[in-house]
């Protein structure tokens, strides 16, 4: 990586500007925030059982300081007994023993909050664990009584009830409803479960599920939080009648099925429940946030941010426009029209703990995995080198947006997916409702490697990791590149400290056309162009001075296939 080096280059930037975005003046930290997702199994095992745990997150946080982002995001530690990596709840009020105790968690808050450090958690309100009180006390009562109904509890069709109440499917593969034995050994109601059928829905319909998790936001938020990120925020109501569907599970678009009208995503009484939730927010103070995952298309999410609901959405079309420039510009222009009409910043991300990690999705030519499936032994390999320069220009290209970006554990040290991880270890129910068809998301879930030289790469000197860590990743320890000026760990940094030094997270856009074509992009945030080069070719870069690129340089006047620059323009602001 090449930093504030002056271009001696031919091709001024004189071209017509596009103006998508004006700079930002709005308040709100988390409107331009960095944040940090923390997978807690896979972060750092301190007590050497083979799983992460709070305490291991504890050790590490200087290191997240030092990458100099906002806020932690930690995806669920609370008790659960972990069918679906903890998104399966039991107890929302408490820590699971596999990753230490509330006041391991206390702890970690007061080290966060000396270190700067926001930490934001995650929150479950669509479903449960099967070993919920609440569950349990609905399965040892009766039909209508009121603690069944706290779920979806429906009668079955056909002869004797044997049939599903409704053809709906389970994410995770099969029929989204399972039926219940009575106390006296009888078949029973069906439950509803959108995920694993360990994972029961709530009942939204319910006032009483809208008390409990109020209890549960004012739980954390006493311990000190910053807010949630919460989960599928758009299952929460279903459609009266619980009508039948023909589309995809996920609610995504198919052929005669839009996923605007599936009866069970985006309906609108979810609305309520975060205007309510803001307002519980708002009582601790201006700067407590509520950020959501609904894979909804652009112009629903802009719904989920109006200002009296949730401050942040992901942006999900931006994750799944991959590389292709014309996607990618649609996109962006469309987000920030949209956003901007509810006055809220978009939420960028590339990677999470459900899809293959970018720097492998991105070592694919041609086709790569289906989202939410991983990548094994026996398909398609990536190109190793090829995706990570490709995953280093991406997340240079995101982070010159304006708005907020998440970022997911290990993106920062270029990390690919696990792929040879034996059968008898892998855990996403996906794989196990399948018949092992579909891999599920175990790959991008594999343990972070800290030191090269110790035992499981100084993820925890113990017992075997839960997941194996690919061999590849001894090179990738961070301590490894943390000595190297051109590694990948170097360059973010260099990125996450020029964003905040250039304010590029409450700036502007402007599509620089003349830069934009059908294998690169181009835009100018403030004063600072930004350019990604997809093409086969090399690209001359215009006249500036360079602040960062994405890859050791071979000449600095041109940007190689597969790489992102940053210029100052001098005079050349979009505002």
């Amino acid at each position: 990586m090449s930093v504030d080096t002056v271009i001696s280059a031919t091709a001024p930037l004189t071209g017509p500007l596009t103006l998508i975005h004006a700079a930002d003046t709005a308040p709100g930290w988390w409107r331009s925030a960095v944040i940090y997702q923390v997978y807690p199994r896979s972060f750092r095992d301190l007590n050497g059982d083979g799983i992460g745990d709070i305490a291991g997150i504890t050790e590490e946080l200087p290191h997240l300081a030092d990458l100099d982002v906002d806020a932690v995001w930690l995806s669920p530690f609370y008790r659960s007994p972990q069918r679906d990596a903890g998104y399966d709840v039991s107890d929302y009020c408490d820590v699971d023993p596999i990753f230490g105790t509330l006041q391991d968690f206390d702890v970690m808050m007061a080290e966060a909050h000396r270190l700067g450090l926001r930490v934001i958690v995650d929150l479950v309100p669509n479903h449960c664990s099967d070993q919920h009180a609440a569950f349990q006390a609905a399965l040892a009562a009766p039909a209508g009584s009121p603690e069944r109904d706290m779920f979806i509890f429906r009668d079955g069709t056909g002869p004797e009830g044997h049939e599903p109440p409704n053809n709906w499917q389970s994410h995770f593969g099969g029929p989204a409803w399972t039926r219940v034995i009575a106390p006296d050994g009888q078949p029973d109601q069906w439950y509803l479960h959108l995920f694993d059928s360990s994972q029961p829905d709530f009942n939204w319909d319910n006032t009483a599920v809208h008390a409990e998790f109020e209890r549960v936001l004012r739980f954390w938020l006493d311990r000190g939080v910053s807010g949630f990120r919460v989960d599928v925020a758009h299952a929460l109501i279903k459609a009266p009648g619980l009508p039948a569907w023909g589309g995809r599970a996920d609610g995504g678009s198919s052929d005669g099925f839009p996923g605007h009208e599936a009866p069970m995503f985006g309906q609108p009484g979810v609305h309520d429940i975060y205007r309510a939730w803001r307002r519980i927010l708002a009582e601790y103070g201006p700067d407590r946030i509520l950020c959501a995952e609904a894979s909804v298309d652009l112009d629903r999410l802009a719904h989920w941010v109006r200002p009296d609901e949730m401050h942040q959405a992901f942006n999900f079309p931006y994750l799944h426009a991959g590389l292709d420039v014309h996607r990618l510009r649609g996109v962006i222009t469309d987000s920030l029209t949209v956003l901007n009409g509810v006055g809220a910043p978009s939420t960028w991300v590339l990677s999470n703990h459900d899809v293959v990690r970018h720097a492998s999705r991105f070592g694919y030519n041609g086709q790569g995995p289906r989202d939410g499936d991983g990548i094994g032994p026996a398909d398609p390999q990536p190109d190793t080198e090829l995706g990570r320069r490709r995953a280093a220009a991406a997340s240079m290209f995101m982070l010159g947006l304006p708005g907020a970006a998440y970022l997911y554990q290990g993106e920062e040290l270029g990390l690919p997916d696990g792929i040879d991880i034996p059968e008898h270890l892998r855990q996403d129910p996906t794989f196990a409702r399948t018949g092992g068809e579909r891999l599920g998301r175990d790959g991008c879930r594999v343990p972070l490697p800290w030191r090269a030289a110790e035992r499981h790469l100084g993820f925890g000197s113990g017992q075997d990791p839960w997941l194996p860590l690919p061999p590849g990743f001894t090179e990738l320890a961070r301590d490894a590149q943390a000595a190297s000026p051109s590694s990948h760990l170097s360059l973010y940094r260099n990125m996450l400290a020029l964003r905040r030094e250039l304010g590029l997270g409450s700036g502007s856009l402007a599509w620089a056309e003349d830069w934009c074509s059908g294998s690169s992009l181009a835009y100018l945030n403030g004063a600072t162009l930004v350019v990604m080069n997809l093409n086969h070719e090399p690209l001359e870069l215009p006249l500036g001075r360079l602040l960062l690129r994405s890859a050791e340089p071979g000449s600095g006047r041109f940007l190689a296939s597969g790489e992102t620059a940053w210029l100052r323009i001098d005079g050349g602001g979009a505002e």
